[in-house]
């Protein structure tokens, strides 16, 4: 079981990102799905989750209305799209698979988890 993250890199104040995460290895279309962060010094937080079937999103109050994240089953794959991205947003992005068909907050409700790819956001 893989999950491979994408999509990090360096962007301005006020610019987009989008990462990717695929998975390899078996399906993860019944299972809710997550994204969190981890800033340097801090614990990692919760920034995004998805159902199954994509019809429920919950998103931090931090990123809502900047983030959305979505999901295409048939590729296995989950994305976050970041808008008007902040310093604060500079962090390690780790994607998730949840335990249920619906994603959680909490990570200790997520079997799997990818590598993590750095998103650094420059003032």
């Amino acid at each position: 079981v893989q999950l491979q993250a994408s999509g990090g890199g360096l962007v301005q104040a006020g610019g987009s990102l989008r990462l990717s995460c695929a998975a390899s290895g078996r399906t993860f279309v019944t299972y809710g799905m997550g994204w969190f962060r981890q800033a340097p010094g801090k614990q990692r937080e919760f920034v995004a989750g998805i159902s199954w079937s994509g019809g429920s999103t919950s998103y931090a109050d931090s990123v809502k209305d900047r983030f959305t994240m979505s999901r295409d089953n048939a590729k296995n794959t989950v994305y976050l799209q970041m808008n008007s991205l902040k310093p604060e947003d500079t962090a390690v992005y780790y994607c998730a698979v949840a335990k249920t068909s619906y994603a959680s907050s909490s990570p200790s409700r997520y079997d799997y988890w990818g590598q993590g790819t750095l998103v650094t956001v420059s003032s």
